[in-house]
């Protein structure tokens, strides 16, 4: 049976990670030894281990020249990089003095609106900036205004949210001390809402003392009355009475 595939990951014991070491990097340098003797190859071999010490082969005379030539092979050639990196420097002076160039007109502007350095201004330079400041002057006017009445505004709203709480607690208020009357004096109901029931229905029942002399104390009936409605009585008397 052939051997099994064994898996590939870091060794835990330090003792057996540093003899493995040893044996795989002679086997890689002696791999590349005879890879550039073999097939007539310029091979470079650069190792530092897990401590920084350097191992190294180079089948050439000089390892610097097989990194130089490996450089113009990825990099291009050292004199393409030099004027590469002269236009790079180049550039980036020239967007320096851009950058401040732009610096020191916006410092030399805001000098101006403060109304430090006018001397050296021209007229049309001097007009110019008043304009400037008369288009600053309405904005910060035209600003100001509209948060006023942002704010009137809100306070209005709340004004009137006030006032309608206002209103139903008064309301509620009213509503609280009619039914506290009503639970005090069981009575108010007829005075406060129903007056009109409390009327007499007819004149056959109950009469005002004032409109019904008949009621006072002490009146005597007239017999005359009485005599003149006597034969309609005795029609219907019965027979024993005298």
């Amino acid at each position: 049976m052939g051997r099994g595939r064994v898996e590939l990951k870091r060794i835990e014991n330090k003792i057996n990670r540093q003899v493995t070491f040893a044996k795989r990097r002679n086997g890689l340098l002696k791999k590349a030894y005879e890879l550039s003797v073999l097939c007539d190859a310029e091979v470079a071999l650069i190792i530092f281990s897990n401590r920084g010490k350097l191992y190294e082969f180079c089948s050439s005379s000089s390892m610097l020249k097989t990194l130089e030539r490996y450089q113009k092979c990825n990099y291009g050639a050292p004199e393409t990089n030099v004027s590469t990196r002269e236009a790079l420097e180049l550039s980036s002076q020239q967007e320096y003095l851009k950058l401040k160039a732009r610096y020191e007109a916006l410092q030399r502007s805001q000098r101006n609106l403060l109304g430090e350095d006018l001397g050296p201004l021209s007229t049309k330079e001097l007009e110019s900036l008043e304009r400037q400041l008369d288009v600053s002057l309405k904005q910060i006017r035209s600003t100001r205004t509209q948060y006023m009445l942002d704010q009137l505004t809100d306070l209005q709203r709340k004004e009137h949210m006030l006032n309608e709480a206002n209103k139903t607690l008064k309301q509620r208020l009213l509503e609280g001390t009619q039914v506290n009357q009503l639970q005090w004096n069981p009575n108010a109901q007829d005075v406060g809402y129903g007056r009109q029931q409390a009327q007499p229905q007819g004149d056959g029942f109950f009469h005002p003392l004032e409109c019904e002399p008949t009621l006072q104390i002490g009146y005597q009936p007239d017999p005359i009355t009485v005599a003149a409605a006597g034969p309609s009585v005795n029609n219907y008397m019965p027979g024993w009475l005298p």
